[in-house]
């Protein structure tokens, strides 16, 4: 089981990034949640196998078709997975 918290930058808030954050992961059977951040980024916590983490970090790179995605920060975490994916409140 795999875990990341990821950080996506650039155009990401107001083009729908959470709804299809939440679908993709869904599809790629990842828990975890997807919030907006004050500073305009995204946030996503992920869990799951490492393939199915990894190719969601890679969709991330992407995004939705509406956003314009600058930079993605990705960092390992520990921790116990959710039960299913998210969105969470603003931080």
């Amino acid at each position: 089981m795999s875990g990341r918290r990821v950080r996506v930058t650039g155009v990401v808030q107001g083009v729908f990034f959470r709804n299809w954050a939440i679908a993709e992961a869904e599809a790629l059977g990842v828990t975890g949640w997807v919030r907006n951040r004050t500073d305009g980024s995204v946030e996503l916590s992920l869990f799951g196998s490492d393939a199915a983490v990894e190719a969601m970090i890679s969709k991330c790179r992407r995004g939705p078709p509406a956003a314009r995605v600058d930079s993605v920060e990705v960092e390992t975490v520990e921790g116990e997975a959710p039960q299913g994916f998210s969105r969470a409140s603003t931080a």
